[in-house]
């Protein structure tokens, strides 16, 4: 389906506003818009693997948690090597209660510790076993896997240039139809957004045949809005 595309022409094509209502030094102007998308593969991509433990002191949750902790980071170093891209986002310790139906005090029951690592892997066909190496090493849940571009300045100026030369032939086509051309450009203003995200969620189990993870194609999108004068 393609994008509604915004077009209009300022004082020449505004019927609700009368001669009057224009200043007598009003330069006669087009503004249009210009979309365009661009679609690239991903050459980078990051995986959260967490570890959650609970134990009915927060030391014993928390030693627990690092022991843990620390064979799914083991596992994912000797799979990736010692140059890995790993690093914690996230660390918690919290006491669960259980809360009684009639308001009463409620009863601390244990704690839980949570560690989230953040893998980020330059090559998209790895990430399949990376989910697999940390949920068996001993991670409790794997998600939030994102595709990206280490560079995207290129694909996102493709689109920018692609939009922008839409936005011009909207704004000759609207001159042309009036018997005008275009003049001087007074505006380009531009706003591009990039769709990078794929959620998956893995969690722990036996040995199971290897993730499939599909990367698709990042999708970068551009709009141009483009103001000129009229001759």
């Amino acid at each position: 389906m393609k994008k509604p595309i915004l077009l209009s022409v300022l004082y020449v094509l505004a019927p609700a506003i009368s001669p009057a209502q224009i200043p007598a030094n009003a330069t006669p102007a087009v503004r249009a818009t210009g979309t365009a998308s661009v679609f690239v593969q991903p050459d980078q991509a990051i995986v959260d693997a967490t570890v959650t433990t609970r134990a009915t002191t927060a030391q014993a949750a928390a030693s627990q948690n690092a022991t843990q902790t620390a064979s799914v980071l083991s596992a994912l170093t000797q799979l990736l090597g010692s140059g890995a891209n790993i690093k914690t986002v996230n660390y918690s310790i919290t006491p669960n209660f259980m809360y009684p139906p009639n308001a009463a005090t409620p009863t601390l029951l244990d704690y839980s510790a949570s560690n989230t690592v953040e893998v980020t892997l330059s090559s998209v066909t790895t990430v399949g076993s990376v989910i697999d190496t940390a949920v068996q090493a001993g991670a409790t849940s794997v998600g939030g896997v994102r595709f990206s571009l280490k560079d995207p300045e290129p694909s996102r100026s493709q689109a920018l240039q692609q939009a922008a030369t839409t936005a011009k032939a909207h704004a000759n086509a609207m001159a042309t139809a009036l018997g005008r051309t275009v003049g001087t450009i007074v505006l380009i203003q531009e706003n591009s957004t990039a769709q990078p995200v794929v959620p998956v969620i893995a969690a722990a189990g036996a040995a199971a045949p290897a993730t499939p993870i599909m990367s698709g194609q990042i999708e970068i999108d551009a709009n141009v809005l483009l103001e000129a004068s009229l001759n």
